[in-house]
């Protein structure tokens, strides 16, 4: 079975990005390429791979864990608290 051909892509990069890009070049001594398809292997498992704790690190990043405020133990009291939530209602 043959492979496909490889894809050219040709990307414009603004200059902190390219100082970037040249200094892991030098740093790592890979050439761009290498570079380039190492951090997309990498962005990719980190997108569409997930793994455990992508979701709770995606909520922290975005300040969403620790905005809101409540009991502290409601962790262990949530169903007594619901049920007295949802008897207020009936």
């Amino acid at each position: 079975m043959t492979q496909p051909p490889s894809r050219r892509i040709n990307a414009r990069l603004p200059p902190d990005v390219a100082r970037k890009v040249a200094y892991l070049e030098k740093r790592t001594n890979k050439t761009a390429t290498e570079i380039v398809l190492e951090s997309i292997e990498r962005y990719y498992a980190a997108v569409a791979e997930g793994g455990p704790g992508a979701a709770a690190e995606i909520l922290a990043h975005t300040g969403f864990v620790g905005s809101a405020e409540g009991a502290t133990e409601l962790s262990r009291t949530y169903k007594a608290e619901l049920a007295r939530s949802l008897g207020h209602k009936t």
